[in-house]
């Protein structure tokens, strides 16, 4: 028995990092209009690796210990974490890309909420320098094995601030602040729980990737 052809869409996949991973929401393109197709999380942390959780504070760990004679010891632990959190983002990327090819999209981009820490370059000195910069730099490692899964699956990713975003999908979808939260919380009743904060920034920037890159 046949079936019918599932009707081509575009597609976007929003994504804020955190620790062990990032927010996930796909969206899908229908006429014009956004309609979810998943809120998910994607992994970019093996279950029961520290190493791939926290490179960085595994690394802090180590120099402490030491008295600051393993600095090579500590570089390599988060060379091997961040190897192991680019090969966990890329498998989970494909995987939510499947989801997307399933419903029915044709194309899709991906969009990664950032901030305005893109001037730390060394992440492992910085994150040594002081205990309160090891969250930033987990979660900027995280958001480089995202830039990476794209890369290696051949997806575009755009970058957005996740400050000025409101403001700039006010600009770009022509609602105001109230009618975002309004529309957001719609979409949050098919997505499910949770549907907190990072859902919504992470659904929004699909939303506004679906919107300038028709």
């Amino acid at each position: 028995m046949s079936h019918p052809q599932l009707q081509s869409h575009r597609a976007a996949l929003g994504l804020r990092a955190c620790k062990g991973g990032a927010v996930a929401v796909g969206l899908m393109d229908e006429a014009g209009e956004p309609r979810i197709a998943f809120s998910t999380f994607l992994e970019t942390r093996a279950e029961g690796d520290r190493l791939s959780l926290e490179p960085y504070g595994v690394a802090s760990e180590l120099i402490r210990e030491s008295n600051g004679r393993a600095m090579q010891e500590a570089a390599d632990a988060v060379a091997t974490g961040r190897h192991r959190q680019e090969q966990q983002a890329t498998r989970g990327l494909r995987m939510l890309l499947a989801r997307l090819e399933s419903a029915g999209a044709a194309t899709v981009v991906g969009a990664l909420l950032v901030n305005r820490a893109g001037w730390i370059t060394d992440l492992l000195s910085y994150s040594l320098a002081w205990a309160e910069h090891v969250p930033v730099a987990e979660a900027l490692a995280v958001r480089d094995a995202i830039r990476h899964a794209f890369s290696e699956c051949g997806i575009g990713l755009v970058e957005l601030d996740e400050k000025s975003l409101p403001d700039l999908a006010g600009k770009s979808l022509g609602l105001s602040s109230t009618e975002q939260l309004a529309r957001l919380r719609i979409m949050g009743v098919v997505a499910g729980r949770p549907w907190r904060k990072e859902q919504k920034l992470a659904c929004l920037s699909a939303w506004l990737a679906l919107q300038t890159r028709a």
